[in-house]
């Protein structure tokens, strides 16, 4: 009753009663932390992760190790990077980290393309996910392709912002040069800059959002 409760509250796009009855079979409730690794590179992922409750980043790394940050993972959606890799039985490209204590609803990879063809709110659900994280992806790319860093900065704190209902972020200058795979030294000038116009407010291990670009 309590996974039903959980479907119905967090994927109510899901309405096939065979297909509630087959997630409630071999689906499980999974937690983890904040911090640890929910999927690595390189990683066979066995399970689909649909959360219900924090967030997950998703980012990308290099052949030297450089990181770079993809898109978040929120309550009501799953990864799209695991489905693809999931769909093949190939090795993950990404990898997940818990940006907030995560709740997920843990679904075995072997049942997505089944169910794909049994049922039309599954297959919905899938392709929906698809579509919003590759809209996410171009995002990307065009912060990449047209955007300068003082740009990428900025919308870097936005979206950070709106994934924790919140003006002040707690990370470290360190944590952002990674996810925008700079230096720290330019993720500094470009905040000293963005405290001078007052859009930002630096304090010790976080920053307050003050204004708009």
């Amino acid at each position: 009753m309590i996974l039903r409760k959980v479907l119905s509250e967090n994927f109510p796009m899901l309405t096939e009663p065979e297909l509630i009855e087959e997630i409630m079979k071999v689906g499980f409730i999974h937690e983890v932390e904040t911090g640890e690794i929910l999927i690595d590179i390189g990683e066979t992922i066995v399970n689909m992760p649909m959360l219900i409750e924090g967030s997950i980043k998703i980012i990308r790394e290099d052949e030297e190790g450089n990181e770079m940050f993809l898109y978040y993972v929120n309550a009501g959606n799953t990864c799209a990077a695991s489905l693809t890799s999931g769909f093949g039985n190939q090795k993950s490209t990404i990898r997940a980290i818990v940006e907030e204590r995560a709740t997920f609803l843990a679904i075995p990879v072997k049942y997505i393309d089944p169910w794909m063809a049994k049922y039309a709110s599954w297959r919905a659900f899938i392709l929906n996910t698809y579509n919003l994280k590759f809209e996410e992806v171009l995002k990307v790319v065009d912060l990449l392709a047209f955007k300068n860093m003082d740009d990428r900065i900025a919308n870097y704190l936005h979206e950070k912002s709106e994934l924790h209902h919140s003006k002040i972020l707690k990370l470290s200058h360190q944590e952002i040069a990674i996810d925008l795979n700079t230096s720290r030294e330019v993720v500094s000038r470009i905040l000293k800059q963005m405290e001078k116009t007052g859009l930002i407010h630096i304090g010790r291990g976080q920053l307050e959002l003050l204004g708009q670009r």
